[in-house]
């Protein structure tokens, strides 16, 4: 969609006769900020305006390539002969590109499947070719806490006969993503009368009172489960290891030792150690020359690619991992970059068939039509696209895209014998205990929804419920994609035990640590190495999957993951966390509290909000998933009638 009209208002930037807006290429969050001051005009920035392909044309492709039975069933593209049928044309590149040359941009480049043309150049240049403002903005960032970010302040506005070929432009801003970061570690070293967490689910029960909501005793978190107990959860086997597979992983910060860090996890896991061919990291994009203030500003030790790679490897330790890392002026540009890099490959062939994707770019932040162009591009070229669905409750522009997986999260009890004791949909009522009363401080949930922007893709039609699907917006009812579509562990309170290697006072390599981490960007690479197994020995790889997935909807591919009932036993209700200090608070971990407004979604029975479709049902869901075109359509029509029936650390304390 776009706008025709003249810009105004902006100091400084020569007007061109005929322009046209490009709308949403301004994040949402500097409509409510403040201006905290210009940038300076030297610095330098590099933008990225992203070209439209012939996404009709490339959305009938992708569903009939993915949609078992059909005659294109698994019939792919690669990427120079996407590039060729769908892509963006040269002539309309070559144009656009010629165009940023004559607004004194420099380093100008066409990527290379045409997906983008990329352009340097300082602050005053950049404002004057796209009739913009570079400030800026106080804000609030996801936790709460005051930030600036630096953002164009209105929508960029390009010559009318290149705007039509334009779905968006990156690298103005640098409003980051929503990037979950590792779970705070659980208070060891105290006492052994006194442990804090437990090995493996209801090992220690603490009783208390005053009762909350009827419950009076609850379990202590789990340490962080071992790879043994995860794979047993999910029915991981020996026999399907993901050999033969390749597993991207796109990255925003390159991890110390990555290599060394996993076969170290493995050691510690009893698993076998990996080959050195089976581990690759790459650079994908440009680096900024100068990067952003929320890059400099990264936490000492952030363990989310170490712990990407060791959940894959649990799930899959004979599969191949390329860990992506993206480069940009902004977080959303350099991981978009990462999973563009994967899919343009070599120009033959995708670099790999399954790419996980552990972060998410929040609702207004980029242009939808720009992750929707990759999402196509990665369907028509058989590479499946697993997004987390987010730490927090409802969508974003990654997870709502209707060709890509989304994750989304549980709470997962796993007991002594490696068996699944519960598994409901994460969303946890955090409680303090403060003079004598429970007070509660708000939800830490999973992500997921109903979009306003993508309508129900047909995969979705007869298994959603309407409940689900249907929104009102104003006097008219939408039917929207929903989300996630399938789900994994991703509560803190039931994460899993990863290794990092951090560096030390000199820079160098230190020893290898564990903490237990979660977030839905552990529940996306376990799902990722369970679909490498699946892949294991097939001659054509998955691709996007959905349409398959929703046929087995009802079927024991999936654990139907139920909410939490007044009939569950209290341990598998809440886990209870003890004070780490004399003068702090015992808490909860409410599990399963579906809360108004926190959240819409919902744990239930069939398909919900929370947990999608269900988690993966070991062999059943390999088994499944092999079965390709010989899956039963309709399979989930009980599910669904009965269903009918009826990132990420928990929030601080007030005055934290």
């Amino acid at each position: 969609m776009l706008a025709a009209g003249a810009v105004v208002g902006v100091p400084g930037t020569g007007q061109a006769a005929a322009t046209a807006v490009v709308p949403g290429s301004v994040p949402s969050a500097v409509r409510a900020a403040s201006v905290a001051g210009a940038v300076p005009a030297s610095r330098e920035l590099t933008v990225q305006v992203w070209l439209k392909p012939d996404l009709a044309g490339a959305a009938a492709f992708a569903d009939a390539v993915a949609t078992p039975g059909g005659p294109e069933f698994h019939h792919y593209l690669s990427p120079d002969a996407y590039t060729a049928r769908f892509g963006p044309s040269a002539a309309h590149a070559t144009a656009l590109a010629a165009w940023l040359r004559s607004r004194h941009l420099t380093q100008v480049r066409i990527g290379s499947g045409r997906d983008y043309v990329s352009a340097t150049g300082p602050v005053s240049a950049v404002q004057s070719a796209f009739g913009v403002r570079i400030n800026q903005y106080r804000t609030t960032a996801a936790d709460g806490t005051p930030t600036v970010i630096r953002s164009n302040d209105r929508d960029v506005s390009l010559p009318a006969a290149l705007a039509s070929d334009v779905i968006g432009v990156t690298g103005l801003n640098d409003v980051p993503p929503a990037v979950p970061r590792a779970a705070a570690p659980l208070p060891h070293g105290k006492a052994a009368n006194a442990p804090t967490c437990s090995h493996y689910w209801a090992q220690h029960v603490r009783s208390f009172r005053p009762a909350y909501q009827g419950l009076t005793k609850a379990s202590l978190p789990a340490c962080g489960y071992s790879a043994a107990q995860i794979r047993a959860a999910y029915g991981a086997t020996w026999t399907d290891t993901g050999k033969g597979q390749t597993v991207a992983l796109t990255e925003d910060e390159a991890p110390e030792a990555m290599f060394r860090t996993l076969t170290e996890y493995a050691r510690t896991n009893h698993l076998p150690a990996p080959k050195p061919s089976q581990f690759r990291e790459i650079q994908g994009g440009k680096p900024c020359a100068a990067p952003s203030h929320h890059a400099a500003h990264a936490a000492p030790v952030n363990d989310e690619a170490e712990m990407d790679a060791e959940a894959v490897y649990a799930m899959a330790p004979d599969a191949n991992q390329l860990m992506v890392v993206g480069q940009g002026c902004d977080e959303n540009q350099a991981l978009l970059n990462a999973a563009l890099t994967v899919l343009t490959g070599d120009g033959r062939h995708p670099s790999a068939s399954i790419v996980s994707n552990s972060w998410q770019i929040p609702l207004g932040s980029v242009p939808e039509r720009t992750v929707h162009a990759i999402a196509l591009r990665a369907a028509s070229e058989g590479v499946g696209m697993y997004f987390s669905s987010g730490d927090t409750s409802g969508l974003t522009v990654t997870d709502s895209d209707p060709y890509v997986t989304a994750v989304g999260g549980t709470t997962l009890g796993i007991g002594a014998a490696g068996n699944r004791v519960f598994e409901t949909g994460w969303s946890s009522d955090y409680v303090s205990l403060d003079h004598g009363k429970w007070s509660s401080l708000g939800l830490s949930a999973a992500g997921g929804g109903t979009s306003l922007v993508h309508g129900q893709p047909a995969y979705q039609k007869g298994v959603v419920p309407a409940s689900m699907s249907h929104v009102r917006v104003g006097k008219r009812t939408v039917i929207g994609r929903a989300v996630p579509d399938i789900a994994a562990d991703a509560d803190p309170d039931t994460g899993l035990l990863t290794g990092y290697t951090a560096s030390d006072s000199n820079g160098k390599p230190g020893p290898y640590r564990t903490v237990p981490n979660a977030g839905t960007s552990l529940a996306c690479p376990l799902v990722a190495g369970l679909i490498a197994d699946a892949q294991q020995g097939r001659t054509s790889p998955f691709g996007f999957i959905n349409p398959l997935l929703y046929r087995l909807a009802g079927t024991p591919a999936f654990h139907d993951v139920l909410p939490v009932t007044p009939a569950t036993p209290q341990q598998n209700r809440a886990a209870y966390l003890p004070p780490t200090n004399p003068s702090d608070s015992p808490a909860l971990d409410v599990f399963d509290s579906q809360r108004h407004p926190d959240t819409n979604q919902v744990t239930a029975k069939g398909y919900d909000t929370m947990t999608g479709l269900g988690t993966p049902n070991g062999t059943a869901f390999l088994t499944a998933l092999r079965r390709g075109p010989h899956a039963v359509p309709g399979a989930g029509v009980d599910g669904v009638a009965a269903a009918r029936r009826r990132v990420t650390a928990r929030p601080a304390p007030s005055g934290s």
